[in-house]
């Protein structure tokens, strides 16, 4: 593998990493066909009514925002949101205002109610980890209209009926129905698992009940399947304007405080990972860690009948815990496995062919816009008996200070005509913590006795 190490602070920094490491390590090992029915003609008439009354009730609380281009005052992102009280304060997504947050100075922010009166906005709050913001209308009216949340005390039953508005695609608001499913399983934080349509364009919208209260705010949708979309619960835009209905604007870059937010994130991240029990996943004579099923979603290929020569497995796993920091998303942790079994290939043309795949793995060497070039080190290291060839690579968030991404790529080099390779990637973590990632991930690989 061909990896450049250029002198730096990171470089340092990884060496220090996989030293501290090493000593870790040998502390913690010392001995230890068909069409479906039609329903009732009457069902979808009803529907409609309820889908008609949650619009029209809701017509004069439910607004577009824009992000508009200072020079040139062209639209730059649209989203939806909602007034949430007499004074002109809106609820939307983190994702739709962020240019206001990150870019104050490029960008304007401005709301556009049914009637199309555009008005000025300014951005007062916002929670990264939940895709949040709280907006003020710069004039409000003496008295806005607004929506109400649903009480604490009444919690959602399973297909319980949900009307989500919004504007989709910049052609018109609407509204859309569907049920409520339960919380996401697996999701990092809690999401409403809605089964109804979201389009683009609708985020930040308010998701009611039948009573119009609001008991989620519209995020997100799945790209491979139908109806799948994800709501924010209440709860969470509640306390959001409970903490900041007074906050002054936010008139400069607010990189600082977006990583502060992600910061408390990636050290609930690296708690909870450092805390589940890896589990043991057998190739052979190896084990190698994967996370606890309740933390990570896993998926397997076995026996690709591409390679005739040699077996390959591989395992792929990774944390549902991405978070929307600007133009990019960060604060995930993946977990990748080949296993390779190839004793007819012959010692030399299994090195030859292992070592071109170890290889293979990229890490970004020139940088980008948002982190600086990854910066490597290598060394010998042995964990659980198996001797293994360890990289740990680091770079640095250019504009969120203390946040880095660290990757650890390893193989194992005790068997002529086998062999594990495993990477694991943690995004947005601190140094420390991604010490402590790397220290766990790798104490978790052991050699044991072929069957």
């Amino acid at each position: 593998m061909k990896h450049h190490n250029p002198p730096g602070h990171l470089r340092a920094a990884a060496a220090a990493l996989l030293c501290a490491l090493c000593m870790h390590l040998a502390q913690a090992q010392a001995p230890v066909p068909g069409r479906a029915p039609q329903a009732p003609a009457a069902a979808p008439a009803q529907i409609s009514r309820d889908a008609q009354r949650a619009y029209e009730t809701t017509r004069d609380k439910l607004v577009q925002i824009r992000t508009l281009l200072r020079n040139s005052n062209t639209q730059a992102s649209v989203g939806s949101g909602f007034f949430v009280s007499a004074n002109g304060l809106i609820i939307t997504n983190f994702h739709v205002a962020s240019q206001l947050a990150l870019e104050p100075e490029r960008y304007r922010g401005v709301y556009v109610p049914v009637d199309g009166k555009e008005a000025e906005v300014e951005l007062l709050a916002f929670d990264v980890r939940n895709d949040l913001a709280l907006l003020r209308v710069k004039t409000p009216a003496t008295q806005m209209p607004q929506l109400a949340f649903r009480g604490a005390d009444r919690p959602l039953a399973r297909g319980e009926r949900i009307y989500s508005l919004g504007n989709p695609l910049d052609i018109g608001f609407a509204v859309t129905e569907g049920t409520y499913n339960g919380l996401v399983q697996r999701s990092f934080y809690p999401r409403i698992f809605f089964g109804g349509a979201l389009n683009p364009g609708m985020s930040g919208g308010p998701a009611l009940d039948d009573a119009g209260q609001v008991v989620g705010v519209n995020v997100s949708k799945r790209l491979d399947g139908d109806l799948l979309s994800f709501l924010i619960p209440a709860e969470f835009a509640q306390a959001l304007l409970a903490k900041a209905a007074s906050a002054k604007p936010i008139t400069k870059p607010a990189h600082a405080e977006v990583a502060r937010q992600l910061g408390e994130h990636q050290a609930l991240l690296t708690q909870k990972f450092t805390a589940a029990p890896l589990t043991g996943q057998k190739h052979g004579g190896y084990s190698v860690p994967v996370p606890d099923d309740a933390l990570a979603r896993c998926w397997g290929r076995g026996r690709e009948p591409d390679f005739k020569a040699f077996d390959l497995e591989r395992t792929d796993c990774q944390i549902d815990s991405h978070v929307f920091a600007g133009d990019f998303n960060t604060g995930y942790i993946r977990l990748r496995y080949e296993a390779y079994d190839a004793p007819r290939l012959g010692p030399l043309r299994f090195a030859a062919m292992y070592s071109q795949s170890f290889g293979n793995e990229y890490f970004s060497t020139r940088g980008s816009r948002k982190a600086t070039p990854a910066e490597c080190s290598e060394r010998f290291i042995e964990t659980g008996g198996m001797p293994m060839r360890a990289v740990v690579c680091m770079s640095a968030y250019r504009k969120l200070p203390g946040l880095y991404d660290v990757s650890v790529l390893t193989m194992s080099v005790n068997q002529s005509t086998r062999g594990v390779q495993g990477r694991m990637d943690a995004q947005g973590v601190s140094f420390d913590n991604g010490l402590k990632l790397v220290a766990h991930y790798l104490g978790g690989f052991k050699w044991e006795a072929a069957p």
